[in-house]
């Protein structure tokens, strides 16, 4: 029998803010089925799997960060565009941290082309074009802005900046001015 009120979206709206509660690697039906006060098995008719459930998370989360990227976008570009780009992933880490966690999983290939992750990349390449880059060098930039975006908000969430000076918020502003640099000044291929 299917319990009243429980439906796949509502469970993974639940799991994603279990994740942001007590980390997304935490986030198992059983630990969601204590959430409804119900035995994990009455989750089966909704979901097929703990992987199942962190799969629908993931896409939630990339969804969610699309549709912010896209209208903090919109009109901007260059250093303005990456900021704005740079932003939405900060905000919304520190806002979600499970969510953000989620968003990071490893989609089997036809889940990665059907979610949000293509608008993504559409996006951050359309930031790129602001910088005149194109080809290989694009694809090198993608993944360098990739980098340094989830490495810093990665360390940020763990606490690796909070016991020292200058603040967090200025070295963040300084890492965007030489990302910005590095991207108008793009380096040409070493032989």
């Amino acid at each position: 029998m299917v319990r009243a009120g429980l439906s796949a979206a509502r469970l993974t709206v639940a799991g994603a803010e279990l994740a942001d509660e007590v980390g997304f690697g935490q986030v198992t039906l059983s630990a969601l089925a204590r959430r409804f006060g119900v035995k994990a098995a009455s989750l089966y008719s909704h979901l097929t799997s703990s992987e199942d459930l962190r799969t629908r998370i993931a896409l939630l989360a990339l969804d969610e960060l699309a549709d912010r990227l896209a209208p903090a976008l919109a009109g901007r570009a260059g250093k303005e565009a990456l900021a704005a780009f740079a932003e939405v992933f900060r905000d919304y880490a520190r806002a979600h941290p499970g969510r953000y966690a989620a968003a990071r999983y490893r989609l089997d290939p036809a889940t990665a082309a059907a979610s949000a992750g293509p608008r993504h990349a559409e996006m951050t390449r359309a930031i790129l074009r602001g910088y005149d880059l194109s080809g290989d060098d694009q694809t090198h930039a993608v993944r360098l802005l990739g980098s340094v975006v989830h490495g810093w908000v990665s360390l940020e969430l763990d606490g690796a900046f909070s016991h020292s000076e200058p603040s967090s918020d200025v070295s963040w502003a300084r890492a965007l001015d030489g990302l910005d640099s590095l991207l108008r000044h793009w380096p040409a291929p070493s032989d």
